[in-house]
């Protein structure tokens, strides 16, 4: 049973990868129509407004068979998931638009590698909360790495660290606390609250920042509504939980290295979508990161072994 739910979890974020991937053209696209806060702030509102009517439907539908006593229960835990999802808003809110800003001033194959450095951040970070990471995902870590710089870095075109190279490093570095936020979290309070409450925080906090710092324009959001609903329905309604509801099952590290398969899934979405052929390069990245994902499943496997042997 617990292969199948591991399985489960594996299954989730790669979809979540891969729904990511795609949306890195729509978040490039996006940012020719409109600024960063005003993508953000109307993609993170949509991705509410996509949760809120199906959180109300499976309410009233488990209602009812539910007990004095698990009603009694469950209302505890929707509390937790607002608190909870608020705090994951906040974190969201400044690695997104972070992240969006980088677009300015870099291309987005760096950021995209750059972005997936989470995948260290978060072994590192979780040293710091007494994470023990066994060796094997540490290798995979390394692996993936490799990976990521044959699929995202042309060694022609790396050039000056730039202003949106720190940017995305530091999206990275917040995008890892996310990341170690939601294992926290995410076996404490219901999925699909945690994500509705963090795109409702973060919607509110980037559409101030919009208002105070940008001048948001209808032409420009017109100009800029393909892209807007991608990034809101899929990227942010339904990967963003997805993620939470797979990391309930994967071990943080894990976690990171399956989702930074957005870096390939994008390169994969270019090739079949837009016509772009895969250099050999990518090629080589894509099956370096594949390698990574399957030696960091018999990691988790023996690592759980491993505790129940203990």
């Amino acid at each position: 049973m617990q292969g199948k739910t591991q399985l489960k979890g594996a299954l989730l974020l790669l979809l979540t990868a891969l729904i990511w991937g795609i949306a890195f053209t729509a978040q490039s696209k996006g940012m020719e129509s409109v600024e960063a806060f005003t993508f953000n702030g109307i993609r993170m509102t949509m991705g509410a407004i996509i949760l809120l009517p199906c959180i109300l439907v499976r309410d009233k539908l488990t209602s009812r068979s539910l007990s004095a006593e698990q009603k009694k229960v469950k209302k505890q835990s929707d509390k937790k998931a607002l608190g909870y999802g608020a705090l994951l808003g906040i974190i969201f809110c400044i690695a997104s638009n972070i992240q969006q800003h980088a677009f300015l001033y870099t291309g987005s194959g760096k950021i995209a590698f750059i972005t997936a450095l989470y995948i260290f951040f978060v072994p590192v970070l979780g040293i710091f909360l007494r994470k023990r990471t066994p060796l094997l995902t540490w290798l995979c870590v390394v692996i993936g790495f490799a990976g990521l710089y044959f699929l995202c870095v042309d060694p022609s075109d790396i050039g000056d660290i730039n202003k949106g190279d720190l940017l995305a490093l530091g999206c990275a570095a917040v995008f890892a606390v996310h990341i170690l936020a939601i294992e926290k979290f995410a076996a404490k309070a219901d999925g699909l609250r945690l994500s509705a409450m963090q795109f409702l925080v973060g919607g509110v906090l980037s559409g101030v920042m919009m208002f105070i710092f940008e001048k948001p324009s209808i032409s420009g959001i017109l100009g800029a509504s393909v892209p807007l609903l991608y990034a809101g329905v899929m990227s942010c309604g339904v990967a963003y939980t997805l993620q939470i509801i797979g990391q309930k099952y994967t071990e943080a590290t894990v976690a990171s290295l399956l989702l930074c398969m957005e870096s390939v899934f994008g390169v994969i979405a270019a090739a079949i979508i837009l016509g772009e052929r895969l250099k050999g390069r990518e090629i080589i990245g894509c099956v370096i990161m594949f390698t990574a994902i399957i030696l960091s499943q018999f990691s988790e496997r023996l690592s759980k072994a491993n505790k129940k042997t203990a």
